[in-house]
């Protein structure tokens, strides 16, 4: 990347199809005779996360990567290095939109700023001075046989110009390296993932997202979420304890194109 960006407010959806697999779908809306079973999603916590649909496929637009895309990421499935903030175990099936089967060895890879709203490689753009490694809260791990992967991180905090969220992509065929790293493969999909605002308001309130002091934009307010629920990135999120600082199990199906 040649240009340090000053925020990501300026970033437009892309007219690239995916599709996102509604949860609790009747077998006879499949109208996919051998289909694999999409792992269980975990009820919502709130009325905000999007109902499930009547068809099993809905089309959705893909989302913009963004100007804070770094190449050559870790794969690892955890990907805090220590930074502070509210637990995020993201649970994210991937499925081939054609025939709804779960697609092994596909790595997923996220990115997203700290609470304070500093992205690793560009620490500073948000107003806040800390140590940049270049790698804090950016890496991916590879689908399991029922096409989940597995990831934890923070809840994210947010910036000048963005609601608060994640972003992901989706690669096949990729070549794991000695570094940890990874190379070539083909890139699937290019996401973000959204979070429920009744939640986001309550997590802006406790430590360390209540110091972050820049002006947040809400769901309703974002120049990127198009208030698609589930079928344009919403998580679902289960609370991991009794308090909105114990965090939250995050849940989404992101159906494919292969072909």
């Amino acid at each position: 990347m040649t240009d340090t960006p000053t925020k990501d407010s300026s970033e437009t959806p892309v007219g690239r199809r995916t599709v996102l697999i509604a949860a609790g779908a009747s077998a006879a809306a499949l109208a996919v005779a051998a289909a694999a079973p999409v792992a269980p999603t975990p009820a919502p916590v709130t009325a905000d996360a999007a109902p499930a649909a009547a068809a099993v496929c809905t089309l959705t637009k893909e989302m913009t990567e963004g100007p804070y895309y770094l190449d050559g990421q870790l794969v690892r499935a955890d990907v805090t290095e220590g930074k502070a903030g509210a637990p995020l175990k993201l649970v994210l099936t991937v499925v081939d939109d054609d025939t709804c089967v779960p697609i092994s060895n596909a790595l997923v890879e996220i990115w997203h700023c700290d609470a304070l709203g500093e992205y690793s490689g560009f620490v500073g753009n948000n107003g806040h001075s800390e140590p940049d490694d270049g790698t804090f809260l950016r890496g991916g791990v590879l689908t399991n046989a029922s096409g989940v992967a597995n990831l934890t991180t923070v809840y994210p905090g947010w910036y000048r110009g963005r609601c608060v969220h994640i972003h992901v992509k989706v690669h096949t065929d990729v070549t794991l390296t000695s570094d940890g790293s990874f190379t070539g493969g083909r890139e699937l999909h290019t996401g973000q993932l959204f979070f429920n605002e009744t939640i986001t308001t309550a997590m802006a309130k406790v430590s360390p997202y209540s110091t972050n002091k820049v002006t947040r934009t809400t769901l309703a307010q974002d120049s990127i979420y198009d208030d698609g629920g589930a079928s344009s990135g919403l998580l679902t999120l289960t609370a991991l304890g009794s308090g909105t600082s114990a965090g939250y199990t995050g849940t989404l199906t992101l159906g494919v194109e292969t072909s």
